[in-house]
């Protein structure tokens, strides 16, 4: 063999061999730990949304259980699918102009098992893409708590599939992407204040008021059918959120446990603060009031988990109570709209609360790749997080009323009065979820 021939067989097999060892060297930036952690996240804020279905399905009257719990569900499957064609790619892929992401890893092309530094440099990109997909999941489930009871079920998964497409993904690549416009002024936002609390509530708002009122909305008794449901579904929300803001730190350290102090201080908190209010109030603590409390702290410390230390986050945690039970108790008889669960008085002005509190609270002692708030020095951030709020705000409620608008014209939003009389159950599933066995069989008893 000539010695040219061998200098071009070297070249071209050091060119094929190059990608294999450049592979090799980027498995080897795996941390199994990291990852282990990060497979647990996932999977307890995949559970969210379950958990999600029985806290709404038991607050709404038993003739529109499957309905709402059906509406958490299938968006499982939707967005599972939305995520991997185009959903992560817009959210995360390589930025364009601060806006959205490219097109790069459209079908999880090139979301493999190596790390990718930009996000998660110790676990596999594909860890980070599905513990990412998890809160694209959720985020649209939220809203459905507000127009519970009277929305036709295609209109709803074309609202769906559209909302995720035109807000959260480009919201989230503002908040969270490398290059978005948001995160290069120095938003902060740990897990979801803004891209998952304040874009839902605000959808939910639009959705509630374009929608319309229920049937017999402050004339016929709209009592939860079923409180246990409510606190099983709030008690795995609390137990996700243990995956939803420490999984937020992308590995097993230190920082994911800071967060997970602060995210069960502040719904402890939260809900004392509610129970005494409503204790106040009303002359008696309710169940549902507990229950209500701990979502809204969980949902209020979330921007701000991996900065804040432990007695911030109960500061958070004992406001957020009072100003939610405000908003649901008071703002929405006065202003009239019907918020059926309200997605608004809890995720949207909790989550407002939560990004400002983070202005407020954020401390680069807790977490230095942060900034300190307002009270440790930095008034700024909270300039910054206010606008944050600001463009979630005008983003969530001008594009949800676009979009709620444009599918009114293929096809009607609401079922028909007849429909709601019967239940959303029969009327757009044909199930029910509490059947009289004995009158079907003939038996009378």
């Amino acid at each position: 063999m000539s010695k040219k021939l061998f200098a071009v067989l070297l070249s071209l097999l050091t060119f094929v061999c190059l990608p294999l060892v450049s592979f090799a060297e980027e498995a080897a930036k795996v941390d199994s730990g990291d990852t282990a952690f990060m497979f647990v996240s996932t999977a307890l804020v995949f559970l969210m949304t379950p958990g999600l279905a029985l806290f709404y399905g038991g607050m709404v009257r038993k003739k529109n259980v499957l309905n709402t719990m059906m509406n958490s569900f299938i968006i499982i499957a939707l967005i599972s699918i939305q995520w991997v064609l185009f959903g992560y790619t817009l959210s995360f892929g390589p930025d364009k102009g601060g806006l959205i992401g490219g097109l790069d890893w459209m079908g999880f092309r090139g979301v493999g098992g190596t790390p990718n530094a930009d996000y998660a440099g110790t676990i596999p990109h594909s860890a980070f893409a599905m513990f990412q997909l998890m809160f694209a999941i959720i985020t649209p489930a939220l809203i459905t708590g507000a127009f519970a009871e009277r929305m036709r079920f295609p209109a709803f998964l074309a609202f769906t599939l559209l909302w995720s497409t035109l807000v959260y993904d480009p919201l989230a690549h503002w908040v969270w992407g490398v290059g978005g416009w948001l995160r290069n002024l120095g938003a902060l936002d740990f897990a979801g204040g803004t891209v998952v609390h304040i874009s839902s509530g605000i959808a939910g708002l639009v959705a509630a008021i374009v929608i319309g009122k229920r049937k017999g909305y402050k004339v016929t008794p709209m009592i939860p059918h079923n409180i246990p449901f409510v606190l099983i579904g709030a008690g795995l929300l609390w137990f996700g959120w243990f995956g939803f803001n420490p999984g937020s730190a992308l590995a097993s350290n230190g920082l994911a446990f800071s967060a997970f102090v602060a995210t069960n201080t502040s719904a402890a908190a939260a809900v004392l603060s509610w129970v005494i209010i409503e204790w106040m109030h009303h002359g008696k603590p309710t169940l549902l009031g507990a229950a209500t409390g701990g979502v809204v702290g969980l949902v209020a410390i979330t921007p701000a988990a991996g900065y804040v230390d432990p007695l911030c986050s109960i500061i958070i945690g004992l406001l957020v109570s009072p100003i939610c039970y405000f908003a649901v108790s008071v703002a929405k008889s006065k202003l009239g709209y019907d918020d059926s669960l309200d997605a608004f008085g809890c995720h949207g002005i909790g989550g407002i609360w939560g990004a400002l509190a983070t202005g407020l609270f954020a401390s680069k002692s807790v977490n230095p790749a942060g900034a300190d708030g307002l009270f440790f020095g930095n008034a700024s951030l909270l300039g910054v997080q206010a606008l944050s709020v600001i463009v979630t705000i005008v983003l969530s409620a001008v594009a949800s009323f676009i979009i709620l608008k444009v599918i009114s014209i293929f096809t009607k939003l609401r079922v028909d009065a007849k429909d709601e009389d019967e239940g959303l159950d029969i009327a757009q599933h044909g199930e029910d979820a509490y059947p009289d066995f004995a009158t079907e069989e003939g038996i009378s008893l």
